[in-house]
Parts: structure tokens; C-alpha cells; sequence
């Protein structure tokens, strides 16, 4: 298990003020940060931008020391035996950091196997097999300077894991790739994690992607951790509403005026409007309304056309979180509900 204990980075980006009182200018891009990334788990990191996701990553592939706290893997302190750790790990970013231009995407696998000292033969396979993988067969022999962006993301995938490692950092793993691949992808990193014992901390910004993926996720915003929990208890805790919209035929003016007088009635704020005989209803709240809004609507001569329902997205609370509107720093989410820390 990875567990990481009140981390901390302070990053010094210069000297300001006058020549004979200058001071570091410094920048807090993680503050007190624990969390844990357990074997056969997909955990998620998520945050905007600048929120400290790339920087916790970087900690913990042994590429930043931190200024404060520490990182265990499986019992290994990441700082002090960093050796030790990076046969364990491997990252994959999203953009085309981590390869070589000039060399083709055969020799890259081959460079990147060597320094892991993975064994020649066993490396030789593990090649082919990845190359195949992320359809890069034909382009085997090919200079990646002369790859599109998305081949280059493909190729990252391969280095990333050359060496089998039991604990995967992915960045942004699917920027730039086309949707076979980046389906591909999701569906490895499922099986790394849930047939191989694997554990996984991803970033992303397709939420989807998280919701499908993750069983666990950690917000930041500017550093902290704020929100925890699996996505739908995420969701939650910005007291987000669903939006529920139900069309049907069979309206004329008089009767939609009556259907707007009975769902006042009901204690519903409801948004209806009536178009070519067909009436739309929409409905904001917490809870679910399908049922009440279908039974208003039904009757003699009447048919329900569309039912819509949308609950509020991962994506909107992140945006909320970090725009002020979602938890307060310190609630967290959990299996068993809303606890304050």
C-alpha cells in the first residue's frame, strides 16, 4: 500500500525586493496532504488545474522530495530508498514527456527496458506485446519524432508498463488518444487493478473516465485535501440537483394551464411549456420526481413521448468545490455518509 502522511511541497521561485533586503518568493503547491493508494484499487486524484495533483505525483514517483511529510510504499520510504521504489512504479503523462524523438518507438521500449534491468529476452517480449497493445506494430521502426501526438500518447502507455509495476501513476493518460485506444486503456488499467493486484492513482479531466474507473477519489483544491470518497458520495456532498424533464402528447393550452396549477399543488417548482401539442415539464430538485411528473401527465388520449433525468455530474462539483460553492475545507465524504474532519 502506498500511504502518503502529511505531505508538503514548498517550491522557492526567486528573490524580490530591493538588492540588500531580498527574500524567497515561495509557493505551497501541497499542504498536509494523507491519503493511501491500497493494491487493487483505481484511485482517483482530482482537482483543476493548479490544485496540486501533478506535484503529489511527482512526490511520489520519487521525481520531487517533499518539504515536509513522507510517502511509504509497502513500507519503503520513498525519499530515502528511492532506489528501492522505482522497480516498483512506473507513471504515464499525458502530452510526449518520457520518450525520445530520435529514437524510433522500438528503441525507446528497449532503452526504457534496460534502465528497469529487466532481462533480454523477457524484455524482447514484453516489446512485442506492447507494441501490439497500442496498435504500434507498424510503426515499430519508425523515428517517434516523425508520430502524431496520439501515437506518442500510445507509445507512453507501452513504457509505462514495461516493467510491470505494482503501483501505476497515470497523468492524464489518455490525452490526445482517439477513443478505441483510450477505451483500450481504461479497460487494462481495470484489469491491472481487479485481476492483477495493481494499484492505480489517476488524474484526469474527463470525469467519465474517473466515474468509470475510480472506486475511491481525493479532492484538491489549492494544495488541500477537501473531499473524499467514491465518486457518488462526492456528487453529494455539493448538494447538487438533478434536473427531471418529462414530454408528452395530447396538450392544449387550457389543459397545461390546469397541469401547472397541479403540480403547485404537489410542492413542485416546475417549468412547463407547450409546443405543437406536445407539453414539456422540467423539474429541479434533490430528489427523484420521474413517477409524479409521469402519473401528471398521463390520461386519456394523452402519451409520455421523452423522459429525461439528470443527476448532477462529478465535473460539477469539482467546479463547485473549487469555485467556494461545494463542502467547506475539512468534510469528507465516506462510505457511510458525511463525517468533518
Amino acid at each position: 500500500m502506498i500511504v502518503a502522511e502529511h505531505l508538503t511541497k514548498v517550491f522557492r521561485l526567486g528573490r524580490k525586493g530591493p538588492p540588500w533586503r531580498r527574500e524567497w518568493e515561495e509557493k505551497q503547491a501541497v499542504n498536509d496532504l494523507s491519503f493511501e493508494v491500497p493494491p487493487g484499487r483505481i484511485t482517483g486524484l482530482l482537482g483543476v488545474n493548479g490544485a496540486g495533483k501533478t506535484t503529489t505525483i511527482k512526490m511520489l514517483a520519487t521525481l520531487l522530495l517533499p518539504t515536509r511529510g513522507r510517502v511509504l510504499l509497502d513500507g519503503i520510504d520513498v525519499a530515502r530508498e528511492p532506489a528501492r521504489v522505482r522497480p516498483l512504479i512506473n507513471l504515464i503523462a499525458g502530452g510526449e514527456r518520457a520518450i525520445y524523438g530520435r529514437l524510433t518507438g522500438r528503441e525507446n521500449l528497449w532503452y526504457f527496458g534496460q534502465l528497469y534491468d529487466i532481462e533480454s529476452s523477457l524484455l524482447r517480449r514484453r516489446t512485442e506485446e506492447l507494441l501490439e497493445v497500442v496498435g504500434l506494430q507498424d510503426a515499430a521502426d519508425t523515428p517517434v519524432e516523425k508520430y502524431s501526438k496520439g501515437m506518442k500518447q500510445r507509445l507512453q502507455i507501452a513504457r509505462g508498463l514495461l516493467n510491470d509495476p505494482r503501483y501505476l501513476f497515470m497523468d492524464e493518460p489518455t490525452l490526445g488518444l482517439d477513443a478505441p485506444i483510450a477505451r483500450q486503456l481504461r479497460r487494462m488499467t481495470r484489469d491491472l487493478a481487479q485481476e492483477h493486484g495493481r494499484g492505480v492513482l489517476l488524474t484526469s479531466h474527463y470525469m467519465f473516465e474517473v466515474e468509470e474507473l475510480c472506486d475511491h477519489v481525493y479532492v484538491l483544491d489549492r494544495g488541500e485535501l477537501v473531499a473524499e470518497g467514491p465518486p457518488q458520495a462526492i456528487k453529494a456532498l455539493t448538494g447538487g440537483e438533478r434536473v427531471t424533464r418529462v414530454t408528452a402528447s395530447g396538450w392544449d393550452e387550457a389543459s397545461s394551464g390546469k397541469l401547472r396549477s397541479l403540480l403547485t399543488d404537489l410542492g413542485l417548482q416546475a417549468d412547463v411549456s407547450l409546443a405543437d401539442g406536445l407539453v414539456t415539464i422540467g423539474v429541479r430538485g434533490k430528489e427523484d420526481v420521474t413517477p409524479i411528473l409521469v402519473e401528471a401527465v398521463s390520461g386519456p388520449g394523452r402519451r409520455v413521448l421523452r423522459v429525461e433525468s439528470e443527476e448532477p455530474s462529478l465535473e460539477d462539483a469539482i467546479v463547485a468545490i473549487a469555485e467556494g460553492n461545494g463542502v467547506p475545507h475539512g468534510n469528507r465524504a465516506s462510505k457511510g455518509g458525511t463525517t468533518s474532519a
